[in-house]
């Protein structure tokens, strides 16, 4: 992997999205991005409890990092313990999606028996945040063979009204603090348009308003879904 990547952090920057033009689209694929403090795990519960009910598909909600040992490691890490170096960390994100995605009960074989599966942070995610720490080229290289979303739901938030939200909580993470999160609101409103082009349908929530009205939009959006319209 060193070769390869010391090969490619050479080369003149590419355009386009880390999936490619030509990527695989996993329909039944949601996947919420955003800030930190822009909503994306309540959205995740509220979700959750629509599920099961008569006439819709069945339903897995999981987050990246996962909930596997990279995972795990990867949230220690968050907290700064161990400290790890950006490139590092965005080979972790890497590693753990792909566990995410392939392990015997994981994303595909789920979407691939027809359930619908909604992640909270994937690919994109690795694009902005580890974008702004090491530079664009290594965390294209890594996330390049993932498949595309076919939902991308943008939860969009001013970085002030973020911080304040995330002030209650008893410890943050190495990027809950203003500077960082304008950056990533800044990088995710640049990358929507690379989604586009990569065959995912991008939509982005105004995240500053209630719960209760964010969840309704995002239903709206999940009923467009040809497995929602399949089973309703």
């Amino acid at each position: 992997m060193i070769l390869p990547c010391i090969w490619y952090l050479n080369m003149p920057p590419k355009a386009g999205y880390a999936y490619g033009i030509s990527a695989e689209i996993i329909e039944n694929l949601v996947v919420f991005e955003g800030g930190d403090g822009s909503g994306t795990s309540t959205q995740l519960s509220l979700l959750g409890r629509r599920f099961p009910g008569p006439g819709l598909p069945a339903f897995f909600a999981t987050a990246e990092p996962s909930g596997g040992a990279v995972g795990k490691l990867i949230r220690q890490a968050l907290s700064g313990d161990p400290g790890l170096r950006p490139e590092t960390l965005a080979m972790l994100f890497a590693a753990d999606r792909n566990e995410h995605l392939h392990a015997e009960d994981g994303i595909r074989a789920r979407c691939g028996r027809g359930e619908l599966v909604v992640c909270d942070r994937y690919v994109l995610s690795s694009l902005v945040y580890q974008g702004i720490q090491c530079g664009e080229r290594l965390p294209r290289l890594l996330n390049s063979g993932f498949p595309a979303p076919g939902l991308v739901l943008h939860f969009d938030l001013d970085p002030e009204e973020a911080v304040r939200r995330m002030s209650g909580r008893s410890k943050l993470d190495v990027f809950e603090n203003l500077d960082f999160q304008i950056k990533v609101r800044g990088r995710y409103l640049s990358l929507l348009d690379e989604c586009r082009e990569a065959g995912s349908r991008v939509r982005t929530v105004d995240a500053s308003r209630s719960p209760e009205e964010v969840a309704a939009e995002v239903w709206r959006e999940l009923a467009e879904l040809p497995i929602m319209k399949a089973n309703g």
